[in-house]
């Protein structure tokens, strides 16, 4: 046995889960011990569960009284106020954006380590499973060659040696030793039924966590799907966008809890089987093994003992004792039995086979190579297993979080988008200062004919006749403007340079500065009509 074996320690993070209040639903504290069919232990493991359910419950409250203040609150917003707002929707959704894009790294590491832990689990337990199989296969092997074969070349030999009393004890002898060798057979364990159990949770765990797997990864990449989907929907101010991405933000908050319920509860359990795997081992095998047999395999060290080592030396001494024997005769008899020497070679291979079996089943009955698998399978489940859920715990953790802070963003987008679309259905759709109907004008081609507000050609009257009337749309260069301006006396106005030939009127939206807009020009018409006439 190797003197440098490393045992098995269970890592800090069980302990510490291992710890976590154990409380039935009954508020009864219980034992902490892992005991899967006791159902105190199993209520105990649904509370927790319970606990991410009242979490949900709590943070649906939350989102609700939000919600009603968000839509009973409501005030005319001034100017002041919308840049705030604005601002506050914006970092909410970025905080939102890169909350779900840390939660969705942190959620494929632990998927990918749970994965990591179980599949190690299985492999060590097909490994385990192939060990037992293959001792019971020789097991069985041997004592069908020494119950058969043995058999019948001694009935043989019987009858070619009935002249021979010292034959015929010899062979009655050898008979002897067979039935020894079988007893010492029969007095090992059963490994069949340890070979199915092992093989059935192998089976049942690696389809458990395939599908565990698959509904992660479609839970991780549904996150990043309606986080990316609510950020388009802010960017293109889409209300039925921002509205499904609502529904669906609900329904992934209550999937981040459930997970949360469903990985907690799953940690503790682990952790608690993590803390002294050993005691529940043996108390599931003490029907099937011997507690000495299972304490070798778990342990493996070199105070222990191998409970197999008496039989197998019976075995080696019977097997040792029969080939002398057989020498003997070969020897002696076949120079006065020539016939019974095609018996004699077959019980002799028979023998040589029996002892390549011997050392086989020293070899798999050996505790290096299960208890190897018996660690494979703890590091797999208590590390990376329980390592993994605790990352998946903290992905639904901060998913919630990301979800809610989008829930609480997209009302407030929504209503932002809502105010400003009343403010475009309030103003007048025949107001070219509208910039919708400035839209609409580009869109169609009968409105390109009109004249600009602020062309001179279009207010002036019966100037036309100095100066040709410029059309509709026109790119009127700055020095014809400011020889307009300086033949009726005005001065350049530079301001106004921007205007020429546009074609639409300055981008403003209130009726008040149209107004005050039409006045003014009207007043500047009647006073050049006066300084004409003078």
């Amino acid at each position: 046995m190797s003197s440098d074996r490393v045992d098995y320690i269970a890592p800090w993070w069980t302990y510490w889960l291992h710890n976590f209040p154990h409380i039935n639903l009954r508020f009864q504290p219980i034992d902490k011990t892992f005991q899967p069919e006791d159902e105190n232990y199993q209520q105990s493991l649904i509370f927790l569960g319970c606990v991410a359910a009242a979490g949900l419950g709590l943070n649906l409250l939350c989102l609700a009284i939000y919600l009603s203040c968000l839509c009973c609150c409501r005030k005319e917003e001034e100017e002041e106020s919308k840049k705030p707002n604005s601002c506050c929707v914006t970092w909410s959704a970025v905080t939102a954006g890169l909350i779900t894009c840390v939660a969705v790294g942190v959620g494929f590491y632990g998927n990918s380590e749970t994965n990591d832990g179980v599949y190690q689990m299985t492999y060590s337990l097909y490994n385990a499973n192939h060990t037992l199989g293959g001792v019971d296969s020789l097991v069985s092997g041997t004592m069908g060659n020494m119950r058969s074969g043995l058999h019948q070349h001694l009935a043989r030999l019987d009858e070619i040696f009935a002249t021979r009393g010292d034959y015929v004890q010899t062979l009655q002898f050898m008979q002897q030793m067979a039935d020894n060798v079988i007893k010492q057979l029969l007095g090992l364990s059963d490994w069949e039924k340890a070979k199915v159990d092992l093989a059935s949770i192998a089976d049942q765990s690696a389809t458990i966590e395939y599908y565990r797997w698959l509904t992660y990864l479609l839970l991780l990449i549904l996150d990043l799907i309606i986080c990316l989907l609510a950020c388009l929907g802010l960017a293109k101010q889409s209300r039925w966008l921002l509205t499904t991405m609502m529904v669906f933000g609900v329904l992934t908050l209550v999937l981040s809890w459930t997970s949360l319920g469903a990985d907690l509860a799953t940690a503790v359990g682990t952790s608690d089987f993590c803390i002294s795997p050993d005691k529940y081992i043996m108390s599931k095998t003490k029907d099937v093994i011997s507690a000495d047999i299972v304490h070798y395999y778990l342990y493996c060290n070199q105070t222990l003992s191998n409970p197999f080592q008496q039989p197998l030396a019976i075995f080696q001494r019977s097997l040792t004792t029969m080939q002398i024997q057989i020498q003997g005769l070969l020897q002696f008899a076949v120079p006065l039995f020539p016939t019974a020497e095609r018996d004699l070679l077959g019980i002799q291979h028979l023998l040589n086979s029996s002892e390549a079996s011997l050392h086989q089943l020293t070899a798999l009955l050996d505790c290096r190579g299960l208890n190897k698998d018996y660690l494979d399978a703890m590091v797999g489940v208590c590390y990376d297993g329980v390592e993994g859920v605790l990352y998946l715990c903290l992905f639904s953790i901060l998913a919630a979080c990301a979800f809610t802070v989008m829930l609480c963003a997209i009302p407030r987008a929504w209503r932002q988008i809502a105010c400003r679309e009343q403010d475009y259905d309030d103003m007048d759709e025949e107001d070219p200062f509208n910039p919708r109907a400035r839209r609409l004008g580009s869109q169609n081609p009968d409105h390109t004919n009109m004249h600009s507000f602020c062309s001179y050609s279009s207010s002036m009257g019966s100037q036309t006749s100095l100066h040709p009337p410029a059309p509709a749309v026109s790119n009127a260069p700055m020095s014809e403007y400011m020889n307009h301006t300086a033949l009726f006396g005005g001065n350049p106005r530079y301001e106004n340079v921007p205007l020429i030939g546009r074609g639409s009127p300055p981008p403003s939206y209130s009726p008040t500065m149209r107004a005050t807009y039409l006045s003014m020009t009207e007043e500047q018409r009647r006073h050049f009509g006066n300084d004409f006439q003078a």
